[in-house]
């Protein structure tokens, strides 16, 4: 990891104190908790539930969740950027990563629900992406 990626992780973990780095070394040493946050990167579709209808894991290794919006969907690219409700910077989000919901969901000011995690270039952005249903409206 360069100098630059380990700034970045730094940052990162301090609006996400639950954010773990990979220890180093080969990979036979490796723990299963070091692999499942490799796995988070955003080509990797392995952390992707078998059916997007399954019920949430309450393990406590799973990260935690966060709440935001969209901010823009670029769809031809693949891409966007999503607003914490925390506050803080813009997270990054790609299309193999929505779990929950369709890309034409991905409109500007739409609920989501998302795990942090890191993308394969060390880089913070969104995983598991769940588009949030809007509330049904008030029976008159």
């Amino acid at each position: 990891m360069n100098a630059r990626q380990k700034r970045l992780f730094e940052d990162a973990k301090k609006k996400n104190p639950n954010l773990k780095m990979p220890q180093a070394g080969p990979v036979s040493n490796w723990t299963e908790e070091d692999l499942r946050l490799i796995k988070q990167g955003v080509g990797d579709k392995s952390g992707r539930p078998a059916s997007a209808g399954g019920a949430p894991s309450t393990d406590s290794d799973t990260p935690s969740e966060e709440a935001g919006s969209v901010v823009t969907y670029f769809e031809e690219k693949g891409f966007g950027f999503l607003r914490p409700d925390n506050g803080g910077r813009d997270v990054f989000f790609h299309i193999s990563r929505l779990n929950q919901g369709q890309a034409s969901d991905l409109v500007p000011g739409a609920r989501v629900v998302y795990e942090l995690g890191m993308d394969r270039t060390g880089k913070m952005a969104a995983s598991s992406v769940r588009v949030v249903p809007p509330p049904p409206p008030p029976a008159a």
